[in-house]
């Protein structure tokens, strides 16, 4: 009863829209190579952080239960298939009333076995345990979306830990260089040579540079107690391990981004909505078949006695066997009502699976240009940074020469520190976006034996 399953087809696009620049390629991807693309990294650290997170990260092993009772729940449905026995045995002693002339008491034995078998003539119980496989399959697909989800979220944690590790280094050097800053005008105000107003300048330039360093160190004991908590281990397990300063990750010089067709069928989530569209495209069915009858084969042997010793005498068997069948005939339209209820909700399953595939290739579109141009973005601000530097010596030089004002020696200063901040934020950028580009790929799991 109720439609087959076949699985809609959507059309997409053959290439990306977006044009593939800063080392994106479209070839075809490595599928080993994206279930670990962490690897491309390059950071050991970073590989051991993942092994960990998927021994010990708490979502995933709620997920991990959930595909086991989903499992569980599926083998309740088949189990439908298959005739059922039950055993029973009892011991009654009764004793009828006087009143009546039946007061004489009696001990009665008894015991024997039911058996029954729902033939599924209609399909219902076939569906439902297709609907059960379906659950199953999505469970699975959630699963491997949540290693998806994690194996980002801890390497997105772990660049930020390490950007705000090299935005403290910016910090502390331009630190140094104001304080010595500070201290030359000190010489130069105590020899006359300036006022006390660079004095003044100088000393504000520093306290603010040194003001920054509070917050950078708080953004990275957060980004340290997310990796932990992601871990499964309590926020200050991983200050050791991750204590010392480290380079932010270098992305490789090309990533294969394959097709949009790749990505629809790798992507985690998008399998999850299809096979939750499968599901309750059976259930259609299961609730169809309550439009006609159930036929059964029912059965049952015993004995009863009116002593122990009566269980051994053949005049004690009792059986019943024959087939039986149960319609019902008037509902008030309740199970037409049902069907419509299931229609409905498949209706709303079909539409979520729709809008997982567009969702689905709007990130991948926007993780693609967010790539591209964060590495454009860099290297401006590398160039900007360099000509900072060497403004700030030019200025420094003049300054002491008496050519120029304290101001523009500030404004050197205050450039520099600027930019080498932006850059290093830029730098964690564009490794984040490849990581946020790997995710929207459904990167970040592996096939698993179906136990």
């Amino acid at each position: 009863m109720g439609p087959d399953y076949l699985p809609p087809e959507k059309a997409v696009s053959s290439q990306w829209h977006t044009p593939l620049k800063g080392g994106l390629a479209g070839e075809s991807i490595d599928q080993e190579g994206l279930s670990r693309w962490w690897r491309t990294l390059n950071d050991p650290v970073l590989s051991r952080l993942m092994e960990q997170a998927v021994a010990g990260n708490l979502d995933l092993k709620e997920a991990r239960a959930r595909v086991q009772e989903a499992r569980a729940r599926r083998g309740i449905e088949e189990a439908g298939l298959f005739p059922y026995v039950d055993a029973s045995g009892k011991i009654m002693r009764s004793q009828g009333s006087e009143e009546t002339g039946a007061g004489t008491e009696r001990t009665l034995y008894a015991a024997g076995f039911d058996a029954g078998w729902e033939v599924d003539i209609f399909g219902g119980i076939r569906r439902s345990v297709e609907a059960a496989g379906a659950d199953l399959e999505a469970s699975q697909a959630s699963l491997r979306d949540v290693l998806v989800t994690l194996t980002a979220e801890v390497a997105l944690n772990y660049v930020e830990m390490r950007a705000y590790q090299t935005r403290l280094a910016v910090a502390e050097a331009n630190l140094k260089a104001q304080e010595e800053t500070h201290q030359l005008t000190r010489w130069r105000y105590q020899a006359g040579l300036s006022d006390a107003l660079s004095v003044e300048q100088a000393r504000y330039n520093l306290e603010n540079t040194r003001s920054q360093v509070p917050t950078l160190r708080s953004g990275m004991e957060a980004s340290r107690n997310r990796i932990a908590v992601l871990l499964g281990k309590e926020p200050g397990k991983l200050h050791k391990e991750l204590g010392s300063s480290a380079p932010i990750p270098v992305t490789p010089l090309r990533v294969a981004v394959g097709i949009p067709a790749e990505c629809i069928r790798r992507r985690p989530d998008v399998r999850q909505a299809e096979r939750e569209l499968a599901g309750q495209t059976a259930r259609i069915g299961v609730a169809t078949a309550d439009l006609y009858p159930k036929f059964s084969l029912l059965g049952s042997i015993g004995l009863e006695a009116l002593s122990f010793g009566g269980f051994a005498s053949s005049d004690g068997l009792t059986y019943s066997i024959g087939p039986a069948f149960s319609w019902r005939l008037f509902d008030a339209e309740a199970i037409r009502q049902n069907i419509k209820v299931q229609t409905a909700l498949q209706e709303q399953s079909l539409a979520r699976y729709e809008s997982a595939i567009l969702t689905a290739l709007e990130e991948v579109e926007n993780s693609l240009k967010a790539y591209a141009e964060e590495q454009n973005r860099r290297f401006a601000l590398q160039q900007a940074s360099e000509a900072a530097q060497e403004a700030v010596k030019l200025a420094q030089n003049k300054y002491e020469a008496g050519i120029i004002d304290f101001n523009e020696v500030l404004d050197a200063q205050r450039s520099l520190l600027s930019f080498e901040d932006q850059l290093a934020q830029s730098e964690g950028t564009v490794t984040t976006n490849l990581i946020t580009l790997y995710k929207a790929l459904g990167g970040g799991w592996a096939e698993m034996p179906a136990e």
